[in-house]
């Protein structure tokens, strides 16, 4: 029996900060869990590439990329890593110093665009509009939060420390983000699934999922790193159960629909000569030209 029973170590090996707001134990067995979610969805999505159809993988590429930076990230914040102190906003004791979880942020870098990206295949809308689309999301996530320096990706003029109201600055630009963000995702992919017709009805379905994920994450965001009005464990429930209805259910319902979808109408059937369109040229499937002395005959 002694075998069977595990204690979660994590907080003795990479102690507590001592902050008013931090990870408690319980925080870290729920982030543990998240990590085994992230981990096993990793593992599924990556053997079913496999036994997908040759030239349809790309869904799975996509997703497998998204799990696999998650399960690291969250390996990292449930043993207690990749944090860093943050004066509380919002507060009446603003000396006191919140745990701030950059590692999450990272994860999200990754894992939105993936999410936008893959809307936008299914869509079939235009590359630009999908890089718009990735643009919106590193600008949304990256004007969001607080991070050290070593640690903001695109956006880090922007994001600093900040234990004034002025972080609401930073809240209002990336509001304005998500808004542009989800406003193209509906107006633009639903223009381009209809067109296509294949993917229409699973694009609305995954779309409006999508979106409700978001605005969640908005939300969240006000009231936890934003606003401090929620402590450390308390967010990462909040966002730990989005985190996983976001990638893992997102994975899994695209694979599974895709098995459906038309690659070709879609212009997603790769082969060695890479992207083609429906209907476009196969030099492997052309037979050879026959030899100068047989045409003469």
């Amino acid at each position: 029996m002694a075998i069977l029973v595990r204690d979660n170590d994590a907080l003795e090996i990479n102690p507590l900060p001592g902050y008013d707001r931090d990870l408690t134990e319980n925080g870290s067995d729920w982030l543990w869990t998240v990590t085994a979610i992230y981990i096993v969805s990793f593992l599924l999505i990556y053997a079913h590439s496999f036994v997908a159809k040759s030239g349809e993988k790309i869904f799975h590429y996509l997703y497998s990329i998204a799990l696999l930076v998650g399960s690291i990230a969250y390996f990292a914040m449930a043993s207690n890593l990749g944090w860093e102190g943050s004066d509380q906003a919002n507060e009446e004791d603003k000396g006191d110093p919140r745990q701030l979880f950059w590692a999450k942020y990272v994860y999200w870098v990754v894992a939105f665009p993936t999410v936008s990206i893959a809307l936008g295949l299914m869509s079939n809308v235009s590359w630009a509009t999908m890089i718009y689309w990735v643009g919106l999301c590193w600008t949304w996530l990256d004007t969001n939060t607080s991070l050290p320096t070593y640690a903001r990706v695109i956006a880090y003029l922007l994001s600093a420390y900040t234990a004034s109201n002025y972080r609401w600055g930073f809240y209002a630009f990336g509001t304005v983000a998500w808004l542009a963000l989800a406003a193209s995702v509906y107006m633009d992919g639903m223009k381009g699934a209809k067109r296509i017709e294949i993917t229409s009805k699973h694009f609305t379905l995954l779309m409006g999922w999508t979106q409700l994920l978001w605005f969640l994450y908005v939300l969240a965001f006000g009231l936890t790193d934003g606003g401090n009005y929620l402590g450390v464990t308390p967010m990462f429930i909040w966002f730990g159960i989005l985190d996983v209805f976001m990638v893992p259910v997102l994975a899994f319902a695209t694979v599974f629909f895709a098995r459906s979808w038309d690659f070709g109408k879609l212009n997603l059937h790769f082969t060695q000569y890479g992207r083609v369109r429906q209907g476009g040229t196969f030099p492997e499937k052309q037979a050879a030209p026959a030899p100068i002395g047989e045409q003469a005959a």
